[in-house]
C-alpha cells in the first residue's frame, strides 16, 4: 500500500510526458549499480501485493530526455518557509509535497500509538523517513518508545528501550540499520527481543552495495600488503555486518559515522606508529576529508589547528595524516550524488546570503561552498544531526537577538534561509525545531522565519505508471531522482510505510508474530564462522573500536596492538 505522501504526490502532481518521438540521447537512471532504483522508487504503483524481490529487477532501462515543465520559478528551488505563527508556506511543488503531511493525521497518530501499546513496541527511525512517517512518530505521546535520529542513535535507542520493557523493536531504516540494531542488542544481553524491519522485500542501500563488489575487497587487499605503513581500514557505518566481518578479515577495521570520522582519522593517527588510513565505501566523504585537511594546511597556523581541530594536531602530523589517506574510488550515494554542479551554480547564483548545508557525503562542488561557508559561520558541514544542530542555532541565535533588543531593526522580517545538501526527509524535524525555537521567543515570532530550501535538480524526474515510459519529468513529486544520477528522497528509504508499520504493531498484539518471520533482519553471517569465531562477532569488532573511542576518548590498546602486529605479520 502507498503511503498517503506517495498517493497525493502522485495523484495531484503526476505530469504526462509528451508523447514526442524519441531523440537519439539515452541516458540511464543507474548511478552506479543497477540497484539505484529499488522496487519502492516504482512504488509498484498497480498493487501492494505480490511485491517482487529486489534481485528480479532488470538494469534500469534508457529512455529520452524530455525537457520538464517549467517550475514555479525557473530558477528557484522549491522550499518551505517556516513563519513565527507555525505557518507553512510551500513554494514549489516538491516542497508542498512535503508540507502536505507535516501536521500529522489525528487518526493515523492514534491508531500507530495504540497499536504501539497494544503490541508494547518500541520504534527506532532515520531522519530520512518520509515525511508523512517522521510526523506521525513524533506525535506518538509516549515518546519513550520512539527515535528519530542518524543510525549511529538508532542501536543504543533500541538498547534503552529494552531496557524500559519493551517487547519488540521495529527499526525504519534500510538492512544495515536493522541488522546493527539487532547485533548492538544481542550485545547488551537483548539478543532475545525480536526485531523487525518494514518490508520483506530487501531495502537496500547504493552506498552499503558500494562495498560488496569485488573491487572493494581487492582494494582492502592490497592495503594488507602495505609494507611501509601500518594500515587501519575506517569503514563508514553505513554497510552490511557482512561488509565489516569480511574487511576485519582482510585489515584491521574500525567503524565511524559522519560524526566521527574526523575523530576517529586524527585520533588514530596519534595513536597508531606509521599509520596509513584506507577509508571507504563513500568516494564522496574521503575526497571531502581530503579537501578539508587540504583547507586547514591552507588557512591554519599550529595554534589554530590545536585550538580548532585537535589539541595534539599540528601542520606537520596532519600533513602527513592527508599523505597518507586512501580513499575508495567507486562507492556513492543515490541521494548525496544529486547535489553537484548544477545545484551549486544556482546555489552561488540566486541564494548569495543563505546559509548552506552538506552533509559528508555530497558530491565536492557542494561540500567546498558549504566547507568555506563553515570558515565565517555561514555554513555547516557533517552528519544530519549536524545539520540539524546548526539550523536550531542559528534560528535560536537571531530569535534570542530579537527577544532582547524588542524587535527586528527596521521592523522587517528576518528571513534566513538555509540549502538542505541532505536528505529531504530531514525537513520534518527541522520544522519541529524551529517551531520549538519560535514558541519559546515570542517576541521574535513576528520578525524571524525560517526558509528550507530543497537544492532539487531540474532534470529531476518522478516514476508515473500511466507514462508511456514509466516516468515524467519534473521536480514535482515522488523521490525526485534526477537523470543525472540521486534523488532529492532516498527512495530505499521510502520502502518504510506507515500502513506496514501499523500492521506490524497489530500482528505482534494478536500473537501473530510468526507471520512476521520474513520483516527480521538479514542473517547472511548467521551459523557462518571466520577463524573459529562466530562472523557475526567478528562484524560487530569494528563497532566496538568505535564505540571505545566515543566512551574513552582514544583507541584501545588491544586495537594499537592489532594494526601494528599484522601489519608485522603480513609484511614477512
Amino acid at each position: 500500500m502507498l503511503s498517503r505522501l506517495a498517493t497525493s504526490t502522485l495523484s495531484r502532481l503526476a505530469l504526462t510526458v509528451p508523447r514526442t518521438p524519441l531523440s537519439r540521447s539515452l541516458i540511464s537512471l543507474s548511478v552506479r549499480t543497477s540497484s539505484t532504483l529499488p522496487p519502492s522508487s516504482h512504488r509498484n504503483l498497480s498493487s501492494a501485493s505480490a511485491a517482487p524481490h529486489y534481485h528480479d529487477f532488470p538494469e534500469p532501462i534508457g529512455f529520452e530526455v524530455v525537457s520538464p515543465r517549467p517550475v514555479e520559478s525557473s530558477n528557484a528551488f522549491p522550499s518551505i518557509l517556516i513563519t513565527g505563527d507555525e505557518e507553512l508556506i510551500a513554494k514549489g511543488s516538491f516542497a508542498e509535497a512535503q508540507k502536505a503531511f507535516i501536521d500529522p493525521d489525528p487518526q493515523a497518530v492514534s491508531s500507530l500509538s495504540e497499536g504501539m501499546e497494544a503490541a508494547n513496541v518500541g520504534i527506532v527511525a532515520h531522519f530520512y523517513m518520509d515525511v508523512e512517517l517522521q510526523s506521525v512518530l513524533q506525535a506518538v505521546p509516549n515518546q519513550k518508545r520512539v527515535k528519530i535520529s542518524d543510525s549511529l542513535v538508532m542501536g543504543d535507542a533500541a538498547v534503552s528501550m529494552c531496557r524500559d520493557g519493551a517487547s519488540a523493536i521495529c527499526v525504519l531504516g534500510v538492512d544495515f540499520m536493522s541488522e546493527s540494531v539487532k547485533a548492538i542488542m544481542t550485545k547488551n544481553g537483548y539478543g532475545h527481543i525480536p526485531v523487525y524491519r518494514a518490508d520483506e522485500r530487501k531495502i537496500g542501500c547504493s552506498l552499503a552495495e558500494s562495498a560488496e563488489n569485488l573491487s572493494y575487497g581487492a582494494w582492502l587487499t592490497k592495503a594488507s600488503q602495505e609494507k611501509d605503513t601500518n594500515p587501519l581500514h575506517v569503514i563508514y557505518i553505513n554497510t552490511s555486518l557482512e561488509t565489516k566481518a569480511l574487511s576485519t578479515n582482510i585489515v584491521p577495521t574500525v567503524t565511524c559515522t559522519s560524526s566521527n570520522v574526523l575523530q576517529t582519522m586524527l585520533q588514530s593517527s596519534l595513536q597508531i606508529p606509521e599509520l596509513s588510513i584506507w577509508y571507504g565505501p563513500d568516494t564522496c566523504m574521503g575526497y571531502n576529508l581530503q579537501t578539508m585537511f587540504e583547507k586547514v594546511l591552507k588557512h591554519w597556523s599550529d595554534e589554530e589547528i590545536k585550538q580548532k581541530l585537535h589539541q595534539e594536531h599540528d601542520r606537520k602530523s596532519i600533513q602527513k595524516l592527508l599523505n597518507n589517506l586512501h580513499v575508495y574510488p567507486s562507492g556513492n550515494c543515490v541521494v548525496h550524488h544529486m547535489f553537484g554542479k548544477e545545484c551549486v551554480e544556482t546555489v552561488q547564483s540566486q541564494y548569495p546570503d543563505a546559509f548552506v548545508s552538506a552533509h559528508l557525503e555530497v558530491p565536492g562542488e557542494m561540500f567546498e561552498i558549504a566547507m568555506e561557508a563553515s570558515l565565517d559561520d555561514k555554513g555547516v558541514v557533517g552528519s544530519t544531526s549536524d545539520i540539524l544542530n546548526f539550523i536550531t542555532k542559528k534560528v535560536e541565535e537571531a530569535a534570542v537577538e530579537i527577544q532582547k533588543t524588542g524587535q527586528q531593526v527596521g521592523g522587517e522580517k528576518k528571513n534566513l534561509q538555509f540549502i538542505l545538501g541532505t536528505e529531504a526527509g530531514m525537513v520534518t524535524s527541522i520544522v519541529s525545531n524551529v517551531k520549538r525555537v519560535l514558541a519559546s521567543n515570542p517576541a521574535a515570532k513576528d520578525f524571524v522565519t525560517c526558509e528550507i530550501i530543497f537544492p532539487v535538480a531540474s532534470d529531476a524526474v518522478m516514476v508515473d505508471s500511466e507514462s508511456e515510459f514509466g516516468i515524467s519529468p519534473g521536480v514535482s513529486g515522488g523521490e525526485g531522482c534526477s537523470t543525472a544520477g540521486g534523488c532529492a528522497t532516498c527512495p530505499f528509504m521510502k520502502m518504510n510505510e506507515l500502513d506496514k508499520v501499523v500492521d506490524i504493531c497489530q500482528a505482534i498484539a494478536d500473537g501473530k508474530s510468526e507471520s512476521l518471520t520474513g520483516l527480521h533482519p538479514p542473517k547472511r553471517l548467521e551459523g557462518k564462522f571466520i577463524n573459529g569465531r562466530p562472523a557475526v562477532e567478528v562484524g560487530v569488532d569494528s563497532i566496538l573500536h568505535m564505540r571505545h573511542l566515543m566512551s574513552e576518548g582514544k583507541f584501545s590498546e588491544d586495537l594499537v596492538k592489532e594494526v601494528v602486529e599484522r601489519s608485522a605479520a603480513n609484511a614477512n
